[in-house]
């Protein structure tokens, strides 16, 4: 299931703190700040979406995330890669490395990465 870019801004500050009540919500956007009932529509897609729950202290909801962050991005990582890489890994890696203007000390850093990899495999 995948989140809007408004959803997925807000479950950024949820993945972020990991528990967070409303006013804590509210308080981590920036001037001009949502309307509560909008947090409240966002969070009960969200709920019904299965990314947040909550659970009530006294009158308050205290929200947390269901799905880890690391989990959500890989889903949409490989469907990329699925959809327009032809599920070829070797042909997203060769289209990030060549066009996104890495600079050097960030191709030495994904060659520290890939060789760590390759090591672990070996193990």
């Amino acid at each position: 299931m995948k989140l809007t870019s408004t959803e997925e801004q807000l479950m950024e500050l949820i993945w972020d703190k990991e528990q967070l009540f409303m006013k804590d919500i509210i308080d981590s956007y920036p001037d001009p700040k949502p309307a509560t009932t909008t947090i409240a529509t966002l969070l009960k897609r969200m709920q019904n979406k299965g990314f947040v729950a909550y659970k009530l202290m006294g009158n308050s909801r205290q929200y947390y995330p269901l799905v880890k962050k690391s989990e959500y991005f890989s889903k949409h990582v490989n469907g990329l890669i699925k959809n327009f890489f032809g599920s070829s890994s070797m042909q997203f890696a060769s289209f990030f490395t060549t066009e996104t203007n890495l600079t050097d000390s960030e191709l030495e850093e994904l060659k520290r990465i890939i060789d760590q990899q390759l090591n672990k495999k070996k193990l």
